[in-house]
């Protein structure tokens, strides 16, 4: 893409209401642009970072039989009605038609799916199900002031698991939760997962993915010998103390943010719905369910928050939005190198704007490509500078060489 024709342009300044890192940075460098507090439009190069958090996503969930499907975000009162939801969710969003019928805007979606799987679902022969999707929420938040951290409306993937017995439902529990580990390894990110509360419909453990960052909601204790890590609101344990799991590591306190959940649903929304199927003696047994949780927008938020500095984004290859910044300064034609790129399948932004090479730096380094390549007459012609975003180091070489270093 040739950045004139970008439809995004780079703010000097951070807006004045956002007071996050993540925030800032992703409205000044194009990424986003904030309608209100916890609603933002996702700009060209915002939505391609966001699918390609999808995409890793989506590949982990296929890898765990998960069947990708995508349900409605208006929802009838009825439904969450019968699960208790509609009085009991206070972040819940409700609407009322011109016909007076009351709908609420999708939060979660137990209350879609429940009633969907059981359409589907008759015997023991038809379980274990798992489905799910990657669609936009919304929850009527009071505090939405830290960027893609907190929403009102938010992208997020939820799956929705269906089992026979509850030793199946454990044995996918636990590969699900191995696959989140994957998920926000393959992100460049290192996750804890946290014991918690199972929240408003389930008093079974859940495990809360928190990443540990200065921005985050939530205080949590970890062991730095093992894998303990718990929520400090329901810990008996406190910062110092030997940790009681492994017995040899000491736990510490830290800031984190939540980025993905699981949890335990066992039947509480099946018997809601009346959803049964016929076991292998012929009688009739509610299934066990689960639940998987991951914010993909709340992702993009928290990458940033951890891979910045002071000059801007340092984006991870495997969310980028492009893998080369292609920069020509001093006058110099770069369409070459540019098509050279694109023929050998790199996706590539071309700064061929009529700027200064002082400016060109600045905003490439803030809009964070792994990245940085600068064709200029004093190289001479097939030479280039090529530069990572997270290294001290530019390095001059030939083209080919250049794109083969790219690949590697």
């Amino acid at each position: 893409m040739r950045q004139s024709q970008l439809f995004t342009k780079i703010e000097r300044n951070a807006p004045k209401d956002e007071a996050t890192v993540n925030a800032q940075l992703l409205a000044r460098a194009g990424f986003v642009s904030k309608l209100m507090a916890g609603v933002y439009s996702y700009l060209p190069l915002g939505l391609r970072v966001l699918n390609r958090i999808e995409q890793i996503v989506r590949e982990e969930m296929d890898a765990v039989g998960g069947q990708e499907i995508s349900m409605p975000i208006i929802h009838p009162k009825a439904n969450w009605m019968t699960t208790g939801g509609w009085d009991k969710i206070d972040v819940l969003f409700k609407l009322k038609s011109r016909t007076e019928k009351e709908y609420a805007l999708g939060q979660s979606e137990e209350e879609v799916v429940t009633p969907l799987v059981m359409k589907y679902v008759n015997t023991y022969k038809d379980l274990p199900k798992a489905v799910y999707q990657i669609n936009w929420k919304f929850r009527d938040e009071l505090r939405s002031k830290s960027g893609l951290l907190r929403g009102v409306e938010f992208l997020m993937k939820d799956m929705y698991s269906f089992h026979a017995t509850q030793e199946d439902f454990e044995r996918y529990f636990a590969e699900v939760k191995k696959a989140y580990f994957k998920i926000f390894a393959r992100l460049g990110l290192t996750a804890k997962a946290t014991e918690a509360s199972g929240g408003a419909f389930t008093q079974k453990i859940s495990y809360e993915f928190m990443v540990l960052t200065d921005a985050g909601e939530d205080d949590i204790l970890y062991c730095d010998a093992c894998e303990f890590c718990v929520n400090v609101e329901i810990a008996k344990e406190k910062e110092g103390e030997t940790c009681t799991r492994c017995g040899k590591g000491t736990l510490s306190q830290a800031r984190a943010s939540e980025v993905g959940n699981v949890f335990d649903l066992g039947q509480k929304f099946v018997k809601d719905f009346e959803v049964t199927f016929t076991d292998r003696e012929g009688k009739k047994q509610h299934p066990v369910m689960g639940c998987y949780g991951i914010g993909i927008s709340r992702l993009m938020g928290v990458i940033v928050e951890k891979f910045h500095d002071d000059r801007g984004i340092v984006w991870p290859d495997a969310v980028a939005p492009f893998a080369v910044h292609l920069l020509g300064i001093s006058g110099a034609d770069a369409d070459a190198a540019y098509q050279s790129l694109q023929n050998a399948g790199i996706k590539v932004l071309y700064d061929d704007r009529d700027l200064s090479a002082g400016g060109k730096f600045a905003e490439a380094d803030l809009v964070g490509i792994p990245w940085r390549m600068v064709v200029s007459p004093k190289l001479g012609e097939g030479t280039v500078e090529l530069k990572r975003r997270d290294g001290a180091e530019a390095k001059v070489m030939g083209l080919p060489e250049a794109i083969e270093t790219i690949k590697k």
